[in-house]
């Protein structure tokens, strides 16, 4: 019998159904730390904006209710200046 038509034996079956639920554990993992957020400092945020870059022209920058309400970022945890900038800055 070829190596293509060969069944699983019981121990080959049961191996794979180990490995499964494994590699979906990794993944759940891998997923939550994608989105945890960073913090302040580790981007090195400050509440005035660096020349012309400021977190309302930001990509990442969720504004608040008003324009110049503090808003939050989509990978900066806490309240964030719309006039604020960090590292992560990326135009929109």
């Amino acid at each position: 019998m070829s190596d293509s038509k060969r069944l699983l034996s019981r121990r080959e079956a049961l191996g794979g159904l180990l490995v499964l639920p494994a590699l979906a554990g990794l993944l759940a993992s891998t997923t939550s730390i994608a989105e945890a957020k960073s913090s302040k400092a580790s981007v090195k945020y400050q509440s005035h904006p660096k020349g012309s870059q400021k977190c309302s022209g930001c990509r990442f920058f969720q504004a608040g209710k008003t324009p110049s309400a503090m808003g939050t970022c989509k990978i900066v945890e806490g309240a964030i200046s719309p006039n604020g900038w960090c590292t992560a800055f990326t135009a929109k």
